[in-house]
């Protein structure tokens, strides 16, 4: 079955410590967590590896959250919506089901 929510998608968070924020898809990892720019910013403490050019220290990070919590933003509602699937043309698209968009 086809992913709903895909990388390089605008999400808005709808549970969760960072409820109400929006942000851009960066990873999906394993189909039921997702790392989104800007949202579930934790610190970890990391060691330095000089081989590699990594500093050490105490960094600030995205940290996966599940998908869930997340919506897909419709920029003509302001609304996180729901997404459907149909075929056109032989092709499975995805549309936001408030108002039957295409979503690109």
């Amino acid at each position: 079955m086809a992913s709903k929510i895909r990388k390089n998608d605008q999400v808005l968070v709808i549970s969760g410590k960072d409820k109400g924020k929006k942000g851009i898809v960066l990873h999906i990892l394993k189909k039921s967590k997702a790392i989104v720019s800007g949202i579930n910013i934790v610190k970890k403490h990391q060691k330095s590896v000089p081989a590699q050019n990594k500093i050490g220290g105490i960094i600030k990070k995205e940290s996966p959250i599940s998908i869930s919590n997340i919506g897909i933003f419709n920029k003509e509602t302001k609304r996180s919506d729901r997404i459907g699937f149909k075929f056109e043309n032989g092709k499975k698209i995805r549309f936001f089901k408030s108002n039957n968009k295409i979503i690109e």
